[in-house]
């Protein structure tokens, strides 16, 4: 990359208003097409933040190793999911990618290896929220991968340095679930809001208590808090889009919760804005 364009994408996205973080507890991907609670908490939120210039989303379904940022101008609605009605796999979600964002992602996170791709897309754990903070799918959507391979502490580090693409209009959001254990889903209460197995019930508690508080390495260190987190995060794949929110919070910056609700025993929906 030459410094001519370094300076078009610099161009491209000037200085703004500091855009929020946004941490979705994307839930079923039922949550798509359904008309409830939490998805009235994404279309609230939306209409409480500046319409973003474009969106750079984190997704617990796109799990690498390495890290990969899309590229492409066009953006395919990616149904990884199965065992769900036609209707859900009948959903598109249209919005354009921007290489030019790409490109500045990879550059903000240099020296850190960031390959660019178009042979992803947006994974349900992007559209199936995004579609309803941004029905018409006029925002430029990217998404960035998780590199597997590395450590919460990694991705925190990592977080901190696309921070300057808040002051550009970009709105990041993070998309999984801070508890999610789908092998001891409670199916009598799938669909039970505020259903959750006492471990559950304790995790979200700690979990609650330390993003408000601010303490991180806590969250950070997820693995050696207990029974109750171990059964929480299983898996870090669903966990580690909040550790990039988290890494993304300025000092002095107010942190909410919304959509604050356990369901189905081992899943919450509990959502996080920064800003």
């Amino acid at each position: 990359m030459n410094l001519n364009d370094l300076q078009n994408i610099s161009d491209q996205f000037t200085k703004t208003e500091r855009m929020p973080v946004l941490f979705l507890g994307h839930g079923s991907p039922m949550n798509a097409i359904e008309e409830n609670q939490f998805v009235r908490g994404f279309r609230e939120v939306s209409k409480k933040i500046p319409t973003p210039n474009a969106i750079l989303c984190i997704s617990a379904h796109w799990f690498t190793k390495g890290t990969f940022v899309t590229s492409g101008e066009i953006q395919k609605t990616i149904h990884d999911f199965y065992g769900f009605p036609p209707e859900l796999f009948a959903v598109q979600y249209p919005a354009k990618g921007n290489p030019e964002l790409a490109k500045e992602t990879v550059e903000l996170l240099s020296p850190n290896p960031i390959i660019e791709t178009d042979s992803w897309g947006l994974d349900h754990g992007a559209w199936s929220v995004i579609r309803h903070l941004y029905p018409e799918a006029n925002i430029p959507v990217i998404q960035m991968s998780i590199d597997y391979t590395k450590s919460a502490q990694y991705h925190f580090e990592l977080a901190e340095k696309l921070s300057k693409l808040r002051d550009k209009g970009i709105l990041i959001i993070g998309s999984g679930n801070i508890i999610h254990n789908l092998r001891l889903i409670d199916w009598r209460n799938i669909n039970t809001v505020g259903a959750g197995w006492d471990w559950a019930i304790e995790a979200r508690a700690k979990t609650n208590e330390w993003i408000l508080d601010g303490n991180y390495q806590n969250l950070i260190n997820f693995e050696k808090q207990g029974t109750a987190l171990q059964n929480a995060v299983p898996t870090p794949d669903h966990y580690l889009p909040l550790i990039y929110t988290l890494g993304l919070k300025k000092k002095t910056e107010e942190i909410s919760l919304f959509n604050d609700e356990l369901i189905g025993g081992s899943l919450s929906m509990t959502s996080v804005r920064i800003g």
